[in-house]
């Protein structure tokens, strides 16, 4: 594709719309870099939902196809993955393209990839591991799986931890610590429905869960506020006090120690302001 002819045409148009490419997808990655750019900077420029903009949005997604296919070939895949692999990169190829910054001057590729590659690593956890689980486990639960067969066929029973340890050759505590991260692989709602032998209707998870108690945050909050509270001085601890402790209005508090009303807003404002922004911090400055 002639590069230079295309912008030369879209430079002329500018007026009344973009150039017009039949097969986005046909794109040489090279010449996708360079109108990649100029699409990008027509799409900041016009009005999102217009058919314009819409032309523009479309045309970056099927030329940037490749950068799509260049980060899926970076991941091991099943035949059968191939092209979801695809279609969940090219969600990150989307989200790339709608939070593009022309004035970072960086190449949109460098950009786009990290988002492409991100949304394929999530799909990757999101579809195996209902928990974060660390490699080594990852691997661990897969060798248990093999000794659990094994041994189950052989003993005709479920084998006990020791013989699992000897069998794969690690410790008691190891097989214990892979029995554990199995149960990361699988989740369950908290609305399937659990049978219940004392009760005469199902119940759900969710109600063997307990609640969280609202005191809980308070005190969290106290916690954090009691070290920021020292940092002021006795003044300001008074004043304090008298409003939010004895509920004073800020006339009376200021009668109460002698000084304007006025005075005693801006004495609170700023002290407030130095708490909040150390709660903000999770702690005092």
């Amino acid at each position: 594709m002639d590069v230079a002819k295309v912008t030369t045409t879209y430079e002329e148009s500018a007026g009344s719309g973009l150039p017009l490419i039949e097969t986005p997808s046909e794109v040489a990655p090279r010449d996708a870099r360079a109108l990649s750019m100029l699409f990008l900077r027509a799409l900041a420029e016009r009005e999102e939902g217009t058919e314009e903009y819409q032309y523009a949005r479309n045309t970056l997604i099927e030329m940037n196809g490749s950068l799509v296919r260049y980060a899926a070939g970076r991941f091991k895949t099943r035949s059968d993955e191939r092209e979801d692999i695809v279609q969940v990169g090219t969600i990150g190829l989307i989200k790339a393209i709608d939070r593009f910054d022309l004035s970072r001057e960086v190449e949109f590729s460098t950009f786009a990839v990290p988002y492409i590659v991100g949304e394929i690593k999530r799909f990757f956890r999101d579809s195996t591991w209902a928990v974060h689980v660390p490699r080594r486990l990852q691997e661990a639960r897969v060798e248990l799986a093999k000794a659990n067969e094994e041994l189950g066929s052989r003993l005709g029973r479920s084998p006990r931890v020791a013989e699992l340890a000897e069998a794969m050759r690690v410790s008691e505590d190891e097989v214990v610590e892979a029995q554990i991260a199995s149960n990361g692989y699988h989740s369950a709602s908290l609305d399937a429905v659990v049978d219940g032998e004392d009760s005469d209707a199902d119940a759900s998870l969710a109600d063997f869960l307990g609640e969280e108690d609202p005191a809980l945050e308070l005190f969290e909050d106290f916690h954090t506020l009691a070290p920021l509270m020292e940092l002021l001085d006795d003044r300001e601890r008074l004043l304090l006090h008298l409003r939010f402790v004895e509920e004073l209005t800020q006339a009376e508090i200021g009668r109460r120690v002698g000084v304007s009303q006025m005075h005693v807003s801006r004495l609170l404002a700023r002290s407030l302001a130095r708490l909040r922004a150390g709660m903000l911090v999770d702690g005092p400055a």
